[in-house]
């Protein structure tokens, strides 16, 4: 996979926002740097509906928090949310954790929270997966027969379907561009882990706290259907961000909106992040800053061809 890959993904997807996005306009702040209505984009993950209701008590409020309406748009794409943060379609978004390091290699973005439990970032883990069917039970078979076998990444922006494993397997000497018998995108984490229960790919890249274990949870999958070959160390979670020609004080305004909605209005928290964690008890949202995510810029920093177009 070439620096292409990224790069067609942007193109394709600016013309998606496009679309998508229509009703937003590029003129959406005031002088002061206010907006009349706020937009806000998200992934909308393996089930686009199952999310959109789980967000609704959010979006309720934050119009309340914030004095004005509020208006969510799922995308069915990591980077359609990027570009639609640059054409000045929405003021705020929840990105992935590599979807904001590609954004910010453009200035233009503000982190302003994460999920956070007992005041720490929250955490998850990439892992590489199989079919028992294979026979593959460790990454030494993987290496052994990486030539006969057809890899899948989830989403080319995605940090636990694409960037740790594919910078782990390059750390093996397993380069994807060329040590495969055939590598594809497929999508999502959901398309992903379907691929690999099904037999159509024998190898899987994915996250088990996010992904794996809510299809097990909710019998779309089952635990069986899996061998973990890999575990990835732990990696920072989504970012909430905020466009930097925002009013300065609004900004703030929206960062303690977030950090404050589990104490301020547990019931709307909770609808959306019990999609992924059993208790929210000790969660909430927390602030966060650009230097928390060093660390992966490092990592793709050593990934060849990672890297957007100018």
């Amino acid at each position: 996979m070439k620096a292409c890959i990224v790069t067609f993904a942007l193109i394709f997807f600016a013309l998606f926002t496009c679309t998508v996005f229509s009703r937003c306009s590029s003129g959406d702040l005031d002088a002061n740097g206010l907006p009349k209505k706020l937009f806000m984009a998200m992934d909308g993950g393996d089930k686009p509906g199952q999310t959109k209701a789980a967000m609704e008590p959010f979006r309720l409020y934050l119009e309340k928090k914030l004095g004005m309406p509020v208006e969510i748009f799922f995308t069915t794409d990591y980077t359609a949310v990027i570009e639609a943060l640059r054409a000045k379609k929405v003021q705020i978004a929840q990105m992935a954790p590599f979807a904001y390091i590609l954004a910010t290699q453009k200035p233009g973005i503000t982190p302003v929270a994460t999920f956070g439990a007992d005041g720490k970032p929250s955490l998850y883990h990439a892992v590489i997966i199989t079919s028992p069917a294979t026979g593959i039970k460790t990454m030494a078979d993987v290496k052994a027969r990486a030539k006969n076998l057809t890899l899948c990444f989830s989403d080319p922006a995605s940090t636990s379907g694409h960037l740790i494993p594919r910078a782990y397997l390059n750390t093996i000497g397993l380069n994807p561009d060329n040590a495969f018998k055939q590598v594809i995108f497929a999508g999502s984490h959901a398309a992903t882990i379907l691929s690999v229960k099904s037999g159509k790919v024998d190898v899987g890249c994915t996250n088990i706290d996010l992904s794996l274990e809510k299809m097990i949870r909710e019998g779309d999958v089952k635990k069986d259907d899996f061998v973990i070959l890999w575990t990835s160390p732990p990696i920072i979670n989504d970012v909430i961000v905020v466009r930097s020609d925002v009013n300065a004080a609004f900004m703030k305004k929206i960062q303690s909106a977030f950090t404050d909605a589990n104490k301020d209005d547990n019931k709307a928290f909770s609808s959306y992040v019990k999609l992924y964690y059993s208790s929210t008890q000790n969660m909430a949202y927390i602030p966060i800053r650009d230097s928390d995510y060093n660390g992966l810029r490092r990592i793709a920093g050593k990934v060849k061809d990672f890297k957007l177009s100018k």
